[in-house]
């Protein structure tokens, strides 16, 4: 039996069910939902007596141990076809499982409230939860999956029950799975390992969801956030997943399969013309030359966006070195990992961002509370207020740039004394590397990430003090129209194409121009290839996005006219009008 006759659809009289989501990996999949069984765990509820609170605390212990030694014994024992990123992604499991806070606030919940040690870690879980939770950077605010999954996996391990995973991940179907589950930790993409994966369905995450990432390195479809697709699927049943829409159609008719198969058919050979223009300049049809670079979150990335063809490295987030664990990283940690995306970048150029967090969660556990964390101490201001932290990261970047071209990158500047203030310390840095006898490089680039609208609208002294822009459009979107897009209630109002946002990121472009500076979006308005030409009509020559997007933004750069773009873009900003994207085609 061929695999199309294993995949039949519905009968004629059964309702197809049409699911919406978050599509974070473009594509169309066909195939049969292989469900995990729910990640979260009903645990028991019960107060134990004063003669058990240290027999409590050390069964926790033990859990905590095991489980992270078996994190740590699968990133060791990780096969050659395993996708890069799960190794990093188990590391910082483990490092979140070895954080001895997790163990002694879990522990104080024992002892004071007399909770068994499952209650006492579920709700220790939720409160770290909630801190990341409420965090404005996207990748860090879903870091908050991460506290979730470690506290599953010891529960887990204190029940003595391992996560089940559907049979048809190991029958002999010849038929594509999609995997559907509540989420997907990195543990369990190794479980998964040997299934013929065509999608992931998730009811949580997003953008920058573990499965999110893993998808993307493996290019396949990937929909999230679906809030209750888990309980709506069963096992074997026949999915189509639309990773463009975000929907997914639960056992559809004969009639719409065929449809999606030529759908299906259609993306794969446009794919794999758009391979072809790996190695072909970034040039409209006016003559224009574009850069095209890749944003990374790690630094084994470096090596997918070289293999993308990408110009350089636009945006090198450095969170990762910070985040999942309770001391900070050495000056030769942080060296090592920029030494490592540099050298692999073999002399593009790379634009390292110094750390990004804010003031809703410091970096050594303390919890503080700020009013609007979005608004606080956060990025260089944090930077600022902790000089120690700042000058260490400065002295691993100078050090990183004797292996090729970086370009420092400072996030959240708002005024001339934060540029000034990170020139001191950079010169500060590289003054004790001298003393040291410590070589480095001297053509450091500094630049700053346009985000808040003050330095958008007072742009030229910014143009002038610096090497560089960097225009972070997420961000920037949300300040400008004071919405928060994270916010279910408000999320249908954050508008990329408002005429007042688009009208700041021509100001900025257009200082840049005539201060003879590099200005790049970095944003997700970057890599979105259906606004390429409105950006290029806003004078835009320089994009930084995700590896996958590369092409499909490059494809469209070398069918534009650039001049002709800009008559029609600046004609429609005069009008304070909104951009017609269909009428730039």
């Amino acid at each position: 039996m061929s695999k199309q006759a294993h995949l039949q659809g519905s009968p004629e009289h059964s309702a197809m069910v049409c699911l919406h989501g978050q599509g974070v990996v473009k594509g169309y999949a066909i195939g049969r939902a292989a469900v995990m069984s729910a990640a979260s765990l009903e645990v028991a509820h019960y107060r134990i007596a004063d003669t058990d609170i240290q027999a409590e605390c050390l069964r926790l212990k033990q859990a905590l141990q095991a489980a992270s030694r078996d994190l740590q014994a699968m990133a060791q024992a990780l096969p050659d076809d395993a996708p890069r990123e799960l190794g990093p992604l188990l590391n910082v499991h483990s490092l979140l499982l070895d954080d001895p806070m997790l163990y002694e606030q879990t522990c104080a919940l024992i002892e004071s409230r007399h909770y068994n040690a499952e209650w006492a870690l579920t709700a220790q879980g939720q409160v770290l939860a909630e801190q990341f939770a409420v965090m404005e950077d996207d990748y860090l605010r879903e870091r908050a999956s991460d506290i979730r999954q470690v506290i599953e996996r010891v529960l887990r391990e204190m029940s003595g029950s391992p996560a089940f995973i559907s049979d048809l991940v190991t029958s002999n179907s010849s038929d594509p799975l999609i995997v559907v589950a509540r989420d997907i930790s990195p543990a369990d993409m190794l479980r998964l390992r040997g299934g013929r994966f065509a999608a992931f369905l998730t009811d949580l995450g997003g953008p920058t969801s573990h499965t999110a990432i893993v998808a993307r390195s493996m290019n396949v479809p990937a929909v999230v956030g679906m809030g209750n697709v888990r309980a709506l699927v069963r096992d074997g049943d026949i999915l189509i997943a639309d990773g463009f829409l975000g929907t997914v159609l639960i056992n559809p008719s004969e009639q719409v399969l065929a449809e999606y198969r030529e759908r299906q058919a259609g993306y794969q050979q446009e794919r794999a013309e758009l391979a072809l223009l790996k190695d072909a300049p970034a040039i409209t049809l006016d003559g224009i030359q574009v850069r095209l670079q890749a944003n990374i979150e790690l630094p084994e990335e470096a090596q997918e966006a070289l293999a993308a063809g990408a110009d350089g490295i636009g945006l090198f987030r450095s969170e990762f070195l910070f985040m999942g664990r309770r001391t900070l990283p050495t000056e030769e940690e942080q060296y090592e990992a920029y030494a490592a995306v540099v050298k692999t970048m073999q002399g593009k150029p790379v634009t390292i961002r110094t750390l990004d967090i804010g003031a809703d969660k410091t970096l050594d556990g303390d919890v503080t509370v700020a009013t609007n964390p979005a608004l606080g101490l956060r990025a260089i201001r944090y930077c600022l207020a902790n000089p120690a932290m700042f000058a260490t990261q400065l002295r691993a970047l100078l050090r990183a740039s004797l292996h090729g071209h970086i370009r420092v990158l400072i996030p959240m500047i708002s005024h001339m004394h934060e540029v000034h203030a990170t020139r001191r310390a950079l010169d500060n840095a590289a003054r004790e590397l001298e003393e040291q006898g410590v070589a480095f490089a001297r053509n450091i680039s500094l630049g700053a990430m346009v985000e808040v609208p003050a330095i958008a609208i007072a742009i030229e002294p910014f143009v002038d003090a610096l090497d560089f822009l960097s225009i972070g459009t997420n961000d920037l979107i949300q300040y400008t129209l004071a919405i928060d897009r994270g916010d279910s209630d408000v999320a249908d109002l954050y508008d990329p194409m408002h005429p007042a946002v688009l009208r700041l990121i021509a100001h900025i472009i257009n200082a840049g121009d005539r201060g003879g500076k590099s200005v790049s979006v970095c944003g997700e308005m970057a890599g979105d290839s259906r606004v390429t030409r409105m950006l290029l009509g806003l004078g835009l020559k320089e994009f930084s996005m995700h590896p996958q997007q590369l092409l499909d933004v490059k494809k469209e750069v070398r069918l534009a006219h650039s001049n002709a773009l800009r008559v029609k873009v600046a004609s429609a900003l005069n009008r304070a009008e909104r951009i017609d994207l269909a009428s730039l085609a």
